[in-house]
């Protein structure tokens, strides 16, 4: 039961005073979330020098963020309904700015890492409230910027995390790469709460579906531990990630049937009702694992074949963002004259080639090749955000966006953890068989190789040896490199189909959206 009616259908649209300063605390917000799933990453040889935890009890650091905010993401269309985009939003905002602040001030590893959880929850709904709130202040005919401009902070906020989080950790000490989101987080609750003060909100009291709830937490929870630590504990090798995974099945089992057939779930599943919703959705988790892929990959490998540093492999990489920066004035202005089906797909062309591209590197490439195709990406990346993300929110009524954004973005979220387990696992099992492909033919018993062992190791057979292996290994590690580019770029062909199952017209619903109202 509504207790909070939407403005009627010929009110005035609900506008902020200052519609730039208002896009300013939604942007930035929404930055500095994104940010904080990967600053942290480069600054964990700091933390546990400075905090005294082993090598594993610092990888919780990143997988008590993640899996408490898969969690919560889901859960983000709930709490619109009980308290209310621009309070949701306010709270969230200040609480992972307080969350925050307990990160830094953190004494011990088990302090930072249960800190590292709460500021992982509250971070779930703030992406989706952003961009329901982006989209109902903006007019019809500007939204396309909106999303443009969302699209572009979850492109550049990754890229930049690993670059900002190792400068800061050089030059002062890690515990600022969480305290700098203190004034921000702060300053954006209050900008945006005030801006939007008297926004109409339609609110109810919905009841609290505790089965969904607890097969949510127990089933997400689960199925993110065993993506994070599955290539570590050698996956079903070991009872741990047995367990995690059985528990994992039988609650997202009994979570899917029951919020099906419950009455007021607390996920929303009905969404996928919605034809472009469903087909935008898997066009999205499909294109974002692969790019996450690449992401994941492209700088592991500068740094394990090559010899980058982290902060050379980070500039390496950053080129990826360029163009999406320049561009995305454009692609928001322009791109909705046209079909998006076609935009996503020259993008989806365009990231195809860019990692075929890279199947084709060797151990020579240079720094010059290796950034011009980031570069080129980025082109790839400017065109796919927003065209894809405008699919899937354009047949979600007004009230829907929210929860639907929500859904969207765990799955995708769920999508780049696969995705990070996978091509982990597959890049370390394809490189193990080439190994032993390109050894199988060297004999200990053959004049000629022993020969030339021995004069790779300068007239030392056994240097010579661990040198030689060295060398195979890296050759065997680059051809799994190329082989699954290869599968990247087909993968970015295979997602063009499932655009073009989506059917315009492509402007959000607007009647009640437009008004501010949900």
């Amino acid at each position: 039961m509504a207790t909070a009616a939407t403005t009627s259908a010929g009110a005035e649209p609900f506008r902020p005073p200052t519609l730039w300063l208002t896009t300013i605390g939604l942007a930035l917000a929404s930055f500095m979330q994104v940010l904080d799933l990967t600053i942290a990453n480069v600054s964990l040889p700091a933390i546990t020098g400075n905090l005294g935890g082993s090598g594993s009890q610092a990888t919780w650091v990143i997988t008590s963020f993640a899996v408490s905010n898969a969690i919560a993401l889901p859960l983000t269309g709930f709490l619109t309904r009980r308290f209310g985009e621009r309070k949701l939003f306010m709270w969230a905002t200040a609480l992972f700015s307080i969350a925050s602040l307990l990160c830094g001030l953190a004494g011990s590893m088990g302090s930072l890492v249960g800190a590292r959880a709460l500021q992982g929850f509250v971070a779930g709904p703030m992406y989706p409230i952003t961009q329901a709130l982006m989209i109902s202040v903006y007019p019809p005919h500007k939204r396309g910027q909106a999303i443009a401009l969302l699209a572009m902070v979850t492109v550049v906020a990754p890229i930049a995390g690993p670059i900002l989080g190792g400068w800061i950790t050089d030059n002062y000490s890690w515990e600022w790469i969480f305290l700098i989101n203190v004034p921000i987080g702060f300053f954006c609750s209050f900008v945006v709460g005030r801006q939007l003060k008297g926004r109409p909100e339609r609110l109810e009291k919905p009841k609290m579906d505790y089965i969904g709830l607890a097969t949510l937490v127990l089933g997400v929870g689960a199925l993110q531990l065993v993506l994070d630590l599955g290539n570590e504990k050698d996956w079903f090798a070991s009872t741990e990630i047995i367990v995690l995974a059985i528990t994992a099945v039988i609650a997202l089992a009994i979570f899917l049937i029951w919020e099906l057939t419950e009455k007021d779930p607390i996920v929303d599943l009905k969404l996928f009702r919605h034809r472009n919703f469903t087909f935008g959705t898997i066009a999205m988790v499909l294109a974002y694992s692969a790019f996450f892929s690449v992401g994941l990959l492209v700088p592991l490998w500068l740094q394990r074949n090559l010899g980058y540093t982290a902060i050379w492999a980070g500039f390496a990489t950053a080129p990826i963002g360029i163009l999406p920066v320049l561009l995305t004035p454009l692609v928001g202005k322009y791109a909705m004259r046209m079909d998006l089906r076609w935009l996503a797909s020259f993008a989806f062309i365009v990231m195809a080639f860019t990692s075929f591209v890279r199947a084709g590197f060797n151990l020579d490439v240079d720094f010059q090749s290796v950034a011009m195709v980031q570069l080129w990406q980025g082109l790839g990346v400017a065109l796919f955000f927003m065209p894809v993300l405008t699919i899937l929110l354009s047949d979600l009524e007004p009230h829907e966006i929210a929860s639907g954004s929500g859904l969207a973005t765990f799955v995708r979220t769920l999508g780049g953890s696969f995705a990070a387990s996978l091509t982990t696992w597959g890049w370390n099992q394809r490189g193990t068989i080439h190994h032993a492909q390109l050894t199988e033919h060297i004999s200990a018993s053959d004049p000629a190789m022993l020969q030339t062992v021995t004069a790779i190791g300068q007239g030392d057979l056994q240097r010579g040896a661990v040198m030689l292996d060295g060398m195979i290994s890296q050759q065997a590690v680059q051809i799994a490199f190329n082989e699954i580019f290869h599968l990247l770029g087909i993968l970015f062909l295979l997602v063009i189909v499932f655009v073009w199952f989506a059917k315009p017209p492509f402007a959000a619903k607007s009647s009640a959206a437009a008004a501010g109202g949900h």
